[in-house]
C-alpha cells in the first residue's frame, strides 16, 4: 500500500476526528502532531496521513506557512490529494483562517476550484441552502455561537467564506447533491467556468457526503470537516472494512479537560455525578503565582489508583468571561494550556497509561508536553472520538483527544471504566 490522501487539520482534536473518518473508510491512517520535518517518518503501509496543526486561531500568515509546510511534507511522502480539515462549526473569523489557508494550498497545487462541506451528520452538523445547522438550530442560534476564541454568530457559509477570500464563492444545493456524483461534478465545472474558486455543497446525510466524496476524487485540494473526508476515503481504491481492536483497559486512567464547550461541561458533570475523583484548577490563582499544579498532583497521589480521575480547567461561560476579563483571552488560554500540559507529563510519569484529553488547544498542549509526534488511530468510542496509540519514554500510551463539542454526555465514564491497573 502507498499513501493516497494527505490531510492537514487545523487543530489536534480535528486531526483525531478526521483520522478516525479515514479509518472508518478502511484506510490505514497515521496521525502526526505539529509541522513535520524532513526526518519525520510515517508508520509502514499507510493509506492516509493526517498532519494536525494548531493553526485554527493563529495569525493567518502563520497558519498559511505551517499548512504549506505540511502540504510539502505530505507530497514528499507520495500524497496526490490534500484534504484541508476544519471544524464542523466552521470556526473562523472574517480574517480567516479557512479562506487564506485553502487559497494558499490551492495556489501551491495549481488547483483552480475546490469543494467545501463542513457537515458532520453523526454530530448534528448539516448544511442546507448554504446554512450550517447544529441539530435543528442554525449555528448562530445554537450554544456553539459562544466559542471563546471564534464566536460563530452567522450561519451563511457563502457569506462567511466570501469575507475570507478575494475569490468567488458559490453553492451547490441539496437538490443537485441528491442527483448524484456526476451532477455534482457537472455543477462544480459550471461554477469553475463562471470564475468561482470555492464551491460549498449542501449535505444532510452521510449518503450526501459519500456523493460529494466521489465527486471530489480528482480535485487536488478538498476542504471540509470529517464527514466529507470519510466520503472521500470511501471513494478511494484502498477503501475497505475498518480494522477492529478492543479499546484499552489496562493502566491508570485520567481525564484532562480544558474545553469550555457545553458538551464537555455535561461530560464533566456526569463524571462528578458518578462519584469519581474530580478536581477543578484555579486558573486565576495559577496566574497569581500559586502552585496549582503541585496541589493537583498532591491530590492525585491520594486517589485510588484503580479509579479514573478528572482534572479540569473547564468553566461555565460566565466563569470563563470573568477569567478572560482579568487575564485577557490569549493569556487565559495560555495558562490553561500550560497547566494541563505540565500535568500530563507528571501523570504519565506517575503511571497513567490511558489519558483522555478534552479540547483542541488542550490536546495540542498535552501531546507537545509528552513529546508525542505520531500515533496510529484505533477504535472510536463515539463518532469522531477514537483511541490512538503512541510510544513514549515511559512506555506505550493510549490517548483519546476529544474535540470539546464531541462525544455523548457519558463519554468520560464509558471510555475509562474502572479496572485493575498494571503493576509499575
Amino acid at each position: 500500500m502507498t499513501l493516497r490522501i494527505g490531510c492537514i487539520a487545523d487543530d489536534f482534536t480535528g486531526g483525531t476526528d478526521v483520522a478516525a473518518a479515514f479509518r472508518r473508510a478502511g484506510l490505514r491512517t497515521a496521525l502526526v502532531f505539529g509541522t513535520p520535518d524532513d526526518a519525520s517518518a510515517l508508520p509502514a503501509d499507510c493509506d492516509a496521513a493526517v498532519v494536525a496543526l494548531k493553526s485554527r486561531s493563529t495569525p493567518a500568515g502563520e497558519a498559511v506557512a505551517d499548512s504549506l509546510a505540511a502540504q510539502r511534507w505530505l507530497w514528499s511522502k507520495g500524497a496526490t490529494q490534500v484534504y484541508f480539515k476544519y471544524c464542523s462549526t466552521f470556526d473562523s473569523t472574517a480574517q480567516g483562517n479557512i479562506g487564506p489557508v485553502t487559497d494558499a494550498l490551492m495556489d501551491a497545487a495549481g488547483a483552480v476550484v475546490t469543494l467545501h462541506c463542513p457537515a458532520s451528520p453523526p454530530n448534528g452538523r448539516t448544511v442546507y441552502q448554504g446554512h450550517l445547522f447544529v441539530h435543528d438550530q442554525l449555528l448562530s442560534d445554537s450554544p456553539l455561537r459562544h466559542h471563546p476564541l471564534n464566536p460563530m454568530t452567522d450561519s451563511a457559509l457563502v457569506r462567511l467564506l466570501s469575507a475570507q477570500t478575494r475569490h468567488q464563492v458559490a453553492l451547490i444545493d441539496w437538490a443537485t447533491v441528491r442527483r448524484g456524483a456526476e451532477a455534482v461534478r457537472d455543477a462544480v465545472l459550471v461554477h469553475q467556468r463562471a470564475g468561482v474558486r470555492h464551491v460549498i455543497a449542501d449535505a444532510l446525510t452521510d449518503d450526501d457526503l459519500a456523493v460529494l466524496g466521489a465527486a471530489a476524487l480528482e480535485l487536488p485540494v478538498v476542504a471540509g470537516a470529517a464527514g466529507l473526508a470519510e466520503g472521500l476515503g470511501h471513494a478511494h481504491p484502498a477503501a475497505g472494512p475498518a480494522a477492529t481492536e478492543p479499546p484499552p483497559r489496562e493502566g491508570r486512567a485520567a481525564v484532562l479537560a480544558g474545553s469550555c464547550s457545553a458538551r464537555t461541561l455535561e461530560q464533566i458533570a456526569q463524571f462528578y455525578a458518578a462519584g469519581l475523583p474530580s478536581r477543578h484548577l484555579d486558573v486565576l490563582a495559577a496566574a497569581g503565582g500559586r502552585d496549582v499544579t503541585g496541589e493537583a498532583l498532591a491530590w492525585y497521589d491520594q486517589q485510588d489508583p484503580d479509579r479514573p480521575v478528572l482534572i479540569h480547567a473547564s468553566a461555565s461561560p460566565e466563569e470563563l468571561a470573568a477569567v478572560q476579563a482579568q487575564l485577557g483571552v490569549a493569556e487565559a488560554a495560555a495558562q490553561v494550556e500550560g497547566l494541563l500540559g505540565t500535568l500530563a507529563s507528571h501523570l504519565v510519569e506517575r503511571g497513567v497509561r490511558r489519558l483522555l484529553v478534552a479540547g483542541g488547544e488542550t490536546s495540542g498542549a498535552v501531546t507537545t508536553a509528552l513529546g508525542v509526534r505520531a500515533v496510529l488511530v484505533g477504535e472510536e468510542t463515539d463518532p469522531g472520538v477514537p483511541w490512538t496509540y503512541a510510544s513514549t519514554e515511559h512506555g506505550d500510551l493510549a490517548l483519546m483527544l476529544k474535540s470539546g463539542n464531541f462525544g455523548a454526555p457519558d463519554l468520560f465514564t464509558r471510555a475509562l471504566p474502572t479496572t485493575t491497573r498494571e503493576a509499575g
